[in-house]
Formats: C-alpha cells, structure tokens, sequence
C-alpha cells in the first residue's frame, strides 16, 4: 500500500482516537453529557481499513460504538461533536445523539443502540441495491455478541438465498459488555458460521489496518461482482470498559498486553520504518487536536433545539389524523 494512503489512514485513526478521547475523559465526567458513550478506542484500524475499502456511494450500519466509522466515512466532526451534545446543528438536530447519529447523503443509515438491530437494515439496503440493478454494496458492522441474535442469522440466511451485495463485518472484540466471547460462542469466532450459510467467512488481525483493507476489499470486490454476501471477522479488542459510565472488571494484565498491540501504535511504527519523520506525526497529533477542539466549541456554543419543535419528524396517528411535521 502507498505511503500517502498509509498516512492518510493514520490520520483518521487519531481522529477517531481524538474524538472520542474528549467525549469520554473530558466532558462526560464534568457532567456536559447525558446518557453513555460507547467508544470504539483500541479498534481504530478495523474502522479505518473497512471504510477505505468502500466507494463514497457504498451504505453501511453501524452500532452503539460507532462514531469512528462516520468519521471514516466523511462525517463531520463538528456537526457530530454538536449531536452527541444534543444541539440543533447536530446531524440529527440533537434527536439522534451517540447511538442514532446518521448521515444519509454519505450512505452512513444509522447507528443503533438494540444489538443486532442493524444487520437487518442494511440487508434491506443491499436488497434495494439488488431490485434496482446497481452493483453499490453494504457494509454491515455488527460485534460478535450481535451474531447470537436472530437477526443475524435470518438476515445472512437471506442475503446469501438472494446473492445480495453486502459484506458482514463482525468487529469481533471478545467481549460483549462483561461477557468474554469464549463464554457464548461454540467456534474460534464468527468467521466460521459463513459456513452454515454457503458464503466465504474469513478472520484477520484487527489491528492490522492493511490485512482488514486486504480483506474487506476483497469482499467488496466480490459483492459488486454479484458473487453475494461473505463475512469478515476483524480480530481486535476494545481498550475501554463497555461504556463511559461501566465498571471496568477485564484483568489491568490484559489490557497492557492489547495496549502494546494498539493499531496507532502499530501503523506508526511501519511509518517510521519505512522513512517518515517524527515531526509529521507530531503534525498530524496537532491537526488533530486543533479540529476537536474546534469540534468542541461548534458544538458548545450551539443552541438546543427550540421546545416547540418537539413534535417535529414525530409520526403520530391518533385514530384522526396522521401527520408527519
């Protein structure tokens, strides 16, 4: 992979890394925040790769730790950094917040706070693709708890019936919530139940942002083609608790090993073996800095959304009328 794209990568890393690191060490314990983040620190590469290997006119669904593939994907941080705060100029007018934060100009259909909920819309967004005779694919991420859901094992059964143009990304950090994964999976992983389904099913390191392109590109490359859905399973790990408010209980023994496997870490030593200098990292670290901060003040200083909007998008039916505002 060229340079230039290495370094690109690293720099949406640090943006993810950057972002969520103000939410969660900044603003929520100074109580500027309702409800909980969930974060995705520590699986920046299995983001990052995944998304790179889509066109800007691929879909994909997120999950409750999902703000780094909208930011992978082009969202933009101020318009977030003002949803997650529940502010009019957020992307969802301050509606949607952490766990519904969406932008459908950018194919981005939404995060979403059920487990699991998301793998069925985006099998019915790669089903419009297929009746409407384009080849744009979906990516679905979903973690490996999701895939003891229903959900997903009708959604999969389905797409591979109808060879629909979608590609699973199970961000399989081995642990949902406190539960580790081993507790509640009968196989290594999630790659092998693609089986079952007559689809392809692969596993690579999740940390390793050149192997995840490698791999979900392929899989693009195969659903555009009209070969149907595959599986990916990025093998990575989560180095917050499940959520900004839960108790962390995984051994500190554990974390250190993962923390010294972290994908910004990994890539940027590549990057200096392969000749960058220090000083442009340290460049990127101040870009980064200065855009969430910015990020940050958009959001702070933007106003809550007016109280008489509150029925607004609201669908109602009250047996009289049914009115959308």
């Amino acid at each position: 992979m060229e340079t230039n794209t290495l370094l690109d990568m690293y720099r949406d890393m640090v943006r993810i890394r950057k972002f969520e690191s103000k939410i969660v060490d900044d603003c929520f314990p100074k109580g500027m925040l309702y409800g909980n983040f969930h974060t995705c620190i520590g699986q920046e590469a299995a983001v990052v790769g995944s998304c790179y290997a889509l066109r800007p006119g691929a879909f994909l669904t997120t999950t409750h730790r999902g703000h780094g593939h909208c930011i992978a994907k082009g969202m933009d941080t101020s318009k977030m950094m003002a949803e997650l705060f529940g502010r009019e100029t957020g992307y969802c007018r301050g509606r949607g917040g952490s766990l519904h934060v969406a932008d459908v100009s950018k194919g981005i259909l939404g995060a979403n706070g059920i487990v699991g909920v998301g793998i069925p819309i985006a099998t019915g967004s790669a089903l419009t693709s297929w009746i409407e005779g384009t080849n744009e694919v979906t990516a679905c991420f979903f973690g490996e708890g999701a895939s003891n859901e229903g959900t997903f094992h009708e959604s999969i059964n389905m797409a591979a019936i109808w060879d629909l143009p979608i590609v699973y990304i199970c961000e399989n950090n081995q642990w949902a919530v406190n539960t580790p994964a081993t507790a509640v999976l009968n196989t290594e992983g999630v790659a092998e139940r693609a089986a079952g389904y007559g689809i392809p099913g692969v596993r690579v390191d999740g940390n390793d942002v050149e192997a995840v392109f490698d791999a979900v590109s392929r899989a693009v490359q195969r659903a555009r083609n009209g070969e149907g859905p595959s599986i990916v399973e990025l093998y990575t790990f989560r180095m917050r608790a499940h959520n900004s408010a839960d108790k962390e209980i995984r051994p500190q023994e554990l974390r250190d090993a993962w923390e010294e496997k972290s994908p910004i870490k990994r890539l940027k030593a590549k990057l200096l073996n392969a000749g960058i200098a220090e000083n442009v990292f340290l460049s990127i670290e101040a870009e980064a800095d200065a855009e969430i901060e910015n990020a940050y003040q958009y959001a702070v200083a933007s106003p809550y959304p007016a109280p008489e909007t509150i029925c607004e998008n609201v669908y109602r039916n009250d047996n009289e009328r049914s009115v959308v505002r």
